[in-house]
C-alpha cells in the first residue's frame, strides 16, 4: 500500500481582497499571484458568478467533462491552491454553485467563469514550491514529492 506524501510549508503572508468583475475567475488569481510573486498557497473565495465552466474527471478516459453553465450563480463554496506548473503560479480549485432557486451544481473550476462579485482569502505558503507534472497513474497534472 502507498503512504502520503507530504512537504511541510510556513505561512507567509495572507491577502483578503475582491476579485474583479466581469473578468475570469482562475486567470484573475493567477495573474495576482505572478504580481506577488506567490508560489505556493491555499485559498477560499465566496461570491458570485455571471456563468461558470466546471467540470469532473473521466477516470476511465483520462479526461476532464465539462459544463458551462450561464446565468447569476451563487458560490456556496470555492477552495483551491497555488503551486507551480512549468515555472508559473496555477489555480487547482474546485468549486459549488447554485442557482436562484437553490439548485446546486459543482466540481473542478474551469476558466471561463466570469466574476459578478468576489472575495478571496489567499494564505501564501513558504518553502520549496511544489511542480505539477504528468501522473502516469491517472493522466493528471499532480505535485511532484
Amino acid at each position: 500500500m502507498e503512504k502520503m506524501t507530504c512537504t511541510e510549508f510556513e505561512p507567509g503572508r495572507r491577502f483578503l481582497g475582491r476579485l474583479p468583475h466581469g473578468k475570469d475567475l482562475i486567470t484573475s488569481i493567477e495573474e495576482f499571484c505572478k504580481g506577488n510573486s506567490v508560489q505556493m498557497a491555499a485559498f477560499s473565495l465566496i461570491g458570485a458568478v455571471s456563468s461558470a465552466t466546471i467540470g469532473a474527471y473521466d477516470q476511465k478516459q483520462q479526461v476532464y467533462v465539462t459544463f458551462r453553465e450561464e446565468g447569476a450563480l451563487e458560490i456556496v463554496t470555492c477552495t483551491g491552491n497555488i503551486s507551480l506548473k512549468d515555472g508559473s503560479p496555477m489555480v487547482h480549485a474546485h468549486i459549488v454553485v447554485c442557482d436562484e432557486q437553490g439548485k446546486t451544481m459543482g466540481g473542478h473550476l474551469f476558466s471561463e467563469t466570469i466574476i459578478f462579485a468576489g472575495e478571496i482569502d489567499l494564505q501564501e505558503l513558504v518553502g520549496n514550491p511544489l511542480e505539477r507534472v504528468p501522473d502516469t497513474i491517472t493522466g493528471l497534472m499532480l505535485w511532484e514529492l
